[in-house]
């Protein structure tokens, strides 16, 4: 079947449990704390108090935040000794941030970060 107008095919929709986790995901992501979390994963384990460090919050917020990433399966963890390390969960989660942090720089003025070969968006700003 064709698309009208488009001359590709339809595709067929996602399946009801589908679209609530994909709600989940975005709910997940609707908070600057877990963005700037995900964002200084994407390249790298951390644990708490780095991460704490690096988002500007203290590390109970950031321990609470990382509970809610963790159940919406967007983190993983890694046990060493007493230490715990977090990552981001797959090559998905990765991709998603990434696209959502370059859409808003492409959203934005000027020429995006990520196409002056200046390095990446910078998530140490607070926006709110």
């Amino acid at each position: 079947m064709d698309a009208v107008g488009g001359g590709g095919s339809v595709r067929e929709q996602p399946d009801e449990e589908q679209v609530a986790l994909t709600v989940e995901v975005f709910r997940m992501l609707a908070d600057p704390t877990r963005v700037r979390v995900l964002w200084a994963l994407l390249d790298t384990e951390l644990p708490v108090n780095e991460l704490a460090t690096q988002v500007g919050k203290a590390q109970a917020s950031v321990s609470q935040h990382l509970a809610k990433l963790r159940m919406a399966r967007l983190v993983r963890t890694r046990r060493q000794g007493s230490q715990v390390f977090y990552r981001v969960e797959n090559e998905h989660v990765r991709q998603l941030v990434e696209d959502a942090i370059y859409h808003a720089e492409h959203v934005g003025p000027g020429v995006p970060a990520h196409h002056r070969g200046d390095g990446v968006a910078d998530l140490t700003r607070d926006t709110n």
